[in-house]
């Protein structure tokens, strides 16, 4: 029914698709409109590969094949009649602001996709593409991204429902309880995640310094989920950011300003990577006193990893043996998918005494329970990357650690330090790995860039440490610019090498050719990840140093190549 109008007459209903039924591919989710590289305030939600899970995480019960077909621009217009958006600004001064949203469908052969836009008022209010305003596009092909654009910072929580063309029902969206965070249940779940307290000897030192009013720092390297990803806002609710203000609070002399904080955490990177960001992001921040705990996690991280576990172990080797002699310790964080690495890497952390804890051994198993402590749309915010309450529980586990290390300061007894000099499991070879990049200058080291002296500005942003913008990794760097054929030439002494480079999903970028002592060793294709990010790849290895002339050569003159670095070992 309508309602009366001024003229007297009967108006249209204010809401003529609420009896549609609706899925949802997002529900109360939050949103940070955070300074991009291009001077944006943006939320950007990327969806290649990520509806169908969405959208069952929220409704389980939808059928399969509407969520798979959904993924689709074709299955959109097939299902879908309109698309509802509404949003709610977090802070009250902002509430009645607008925002500009898009669903923007990838095209092909080419030709850009359709946009679906609409302006959203942050009141609640409900906006509404309806999809037969739209012409059909035969290049769309798949949903690319949401992207939603503000005026300024902010925080808000958005729904996006898809309402259903007539002929097509679904069950009645059922909404999950709120996580009780103080319940038993709850408590029990956390103390799930520790699979082994380990030597603690490091941890506790860290803890009586913290007290005494000694500088402690807190380091955390990682993935997009060490980042943050998923966290709103990005900077303050973090696992890394809560985990460390826990530690602070328990542990910090005073006002806790004595208790520091790094984090490196890097969208998209494995801990081959890790290893050539350590010194720089970790050991260069804190200065020479270096650090007391460094959490790395890379579980979800390493699928790629060409070596099986050796650049993890080098890496965690290297943190331990390094300045500070920190605490080491090895979070598992876990896919929406119920998977991670943790069975190559428990290995590692059994070899060393390593605290470990898993988020894939606290959560997964009550997922599927009748009464879950949290369902999977709550713990995850998209199919890789924890949500608020996911980065809580993260930083929960953490924090179960610290208390067990305060306990264990009231037991008497002789503490054993860690044996860092056993056999590894996979390898050591990396954990000594010394950088190279455009800001250095090494002795023994020459460059000639060749037709790779162009600087590239278009790289991977991250926010770091406590910081709520983002700044770019590797920003001196050697590009090929799409012009000339004289190679780019290192000569060094080393025993392996890796070289950093830029992925992209920009077509002029193309492949390039690594000649160690004029043998190719490798062809790179920085378009076949498809997205702006960094990259590193072993091209040489070797059981004895020597000095190498290692060179880079475009397959394509025309086409585009960044180098960002090289990491690079001698014998010991």
């Amino acid at each position: 029914m309508g309602t009366i109008n001024m003229a007297g007459g009967v108006s249209a209903p204010k809401d003529p698709t609420k009896k549609r039924s609706a899925v949802y591919l997002m529900l109360d989710d939050v949103i940070e409109g955070r300074l991009r590289e291009d001077g944006k305030y943006a939320e950007i939600c990327f969806l290649e590969g990520r509806v169908a899970p969405k959208l069952r995480s929220i409704m389980p019960d939808m059928p399969e094949e509407m969520a798979g077909e959904l993924q689709t621009c074709a299955g959109l217009r097939k299902y879908v009649y309109s698309i509802g958006i509404s949003a709610i600004a977090e802070e009250k001064e902002n509430i009645g602001k607008n925002i500009a949203f898009t669903l923007n469908c990838r095209g092909k052969e080419g030709y850009g996709g359709t946009n679906y836009r609409a302006m959203v008022s942050l009141d609640g209010t409900r906006a509404e593409i309806i999809l037969s305003d739209y012409p059909e596009n035969v290049f769309d092909t798949v949903l690319a991204s949401c992207y939603m654009e503000f005026s300024e910072y902010m925080t808000a929580k958005m729904t996006i429902a898809f309402y259903l063309n007539d002929g097509y029902e679904v069950p009645e969206l059922i909404l999950d309880a709120p996580v009780d965070f103080e319940s038993e249940a709850y408590q029990q779940m956390i103390a799930h995640s520790f699979m082994q307290e380990g030597n603690l000897s490091r941890l506790k030192s860290a803890i009586r310094k913290a007290r005494a009013g000694e500088d402690v720092t807190l380091a955390y390297i990682g993935g997009s989920i060490t980042q943050g990803a998923g966290a709103k806002p990005i900077a303050t609710n973090s696992y890394a950011y809560r985990s460390y203000q826990a530690f602070r609070a328990r542990f910090g002399a005073g006002n806790g300003e004595n208790v520091h904080f790094i984090k490196a955490g890097v969208g998209g990177t494995p801990s081959e990577l890790g290893l050539c960001r350590y010194k720089k992001e970790i050991l260069d921040e804190a200065g020479e006193k270096g650090v007391d705990i460094v959490v790395i996690e890379f579980a979800v991280n390493d699928a790629g990893d060409e070596t099986n576990g050796v650049c993890f172990e080098s890496l965690a080797r290297m943190a331990a043996k390094g300045p500070g002699h920190p605490a080491v310790i090895l979070l598992f964080s876990v896919f929406m998918d119920d998977s991670n690495l943790q069975e190559r890497l428990i290995p590692i952390g059994e070899r060393y005494d390593f605290p470990m804890l898993s988020l894939k051994e606290a959560v997964t198993l009550q997922f599927y329970a009748k009464q879950p402590v949290i369902t999977k749309r709550q713990y995850f915010y998209d199919l890789y990357h924890p949500s608020n309450e996911g980065h809580r529980i993260m930083a929960d586990c953490l924090d179960y650690l610290w208390k067990r290390a305060e306990e264990s300061l009231n037991f008497s007894g002789e503490e054993k330090e860690l044996d860092m000099d056993k056999a590894p499991v996979y390898g050591n070879t990396y954990q000594n790995l010394e950088v190279f990049t455009k800001t250095d200058t090494e002795e023994g080291i020459e460059v000639e860039p060749g037709d790779f002296s162009q600087t590239d500005h278009e790289l991977q942003y991250v926010e770091r440490n406590e910081n709520a913008f983002a700044t770019p990794e590797f920003p001196e760097n050697w590009m090929h610019g799409g012009a000339g054929e004289n190679p780019y030439r290192i000569v060094l002494n080393c025993k392996d090498l890796l070289l950093v480079y830029k992925d992209s999903g920009d077509l002029k970028f193309g492949k390039a050719q690594i000649f160690v002592d004029g043998v190719q060793t490798r062809i790179i294709d920085p378009v076949e990840v498809g997205w702006n990010h960094c990259n590193a790849v072993i091209v040489y290895r070797s059981e004895a140093e020597a000095r190498h002339t290692v060179e880079v050569r475009m397959e394509n003159v025309e086409k585009y190549f960044t180098i960002l670095g090289w990491g690079y070992t001698k014998t010991e």
